[in-house]
């Protein structure tokens, strides 16, 4: 996969789910979703197979995905049922912070 850019909209090949790249780290990386490499969103291509047990852990709408090293950050934009990897480490759900309350 060509190096990611802070933007781009991909596609999982296997499953629903799409992303949004929000921090793109400066080296290639594989970005998979459900053991398959993803696809670019607008090429209109679509993948096949199914999704590999060891990344069936699904993404939620809305939520945020990074790498240990927190070099990569991506944002859910569709649900899915395969898990994002890159490289073939499982990426991590990022947590929320907490707003201070206005009352």
């Amino acid at each position: 996969m060509p190096t990611l850019k802070t933007g781009a909209r991909l596609k999982s090949a296997v499953c629903d789910g799409e992303i949004m790249v929000v921090a793109a780290p400066s080296d290639d990386v594989n970005l998979t979703c459900g053991g398959e490499p993803m696809i670019d969103a607008a090429s209109g291509e679509s993948g096949g197979g199914d999704i590999h047990p060891d990344h069936a852990v699904g993404i939620a709408m809305g939520k945020r995905y990074i790498n240990e090293a927190e070099t990569l950050e991506v944002l859910c934009v569709k649900a899915g049922d395969g898990g994002l990897a890159v490289d073939g480490a499982l990426l991590l759900q990022k947590d929320t912070k907490k707003l201070p309350k206005t009352d």
